[in-house]
């Protein structure tokens, strides 16, 4: 299940039930070259934050736990 809110400011919120993760991340990652760790990654991030950011990249705003999220490296995690 996945839940939009749409505040007064036009600021959209996505937040994703667990079970939901999997198709949300197919869809982030359905661009990728390497789908597969992208999705492994998504996975993390959005089991993390039960939030996936719309489209392919960007959109990092609508959902800053998901942007947020670093490896040890200080490197991105999420795609």
């Amino acid at each position: 299940m996945i839940i939009i809110y749409i505040n007064n400011w036009n600021l959209v919120l996505v937040c994703v039930w667990r079970a939901a993760c999997g198709p949300a991340c197919n869809a982030r990652c359905r661009l990728s070259s390497r789908p597969n760790l992208c999705k492994r990654a998504c996975g993390t991030c959005c089991a993390r934050c039960n939030c996936v950011p719309p489209g392919t990249s960007g959109n990092q705003g609508v959902c800053p736990c998901y942007y947020n999220q670093t490896t040890r490296g200080g490197k991105r995690k999420c795609p």
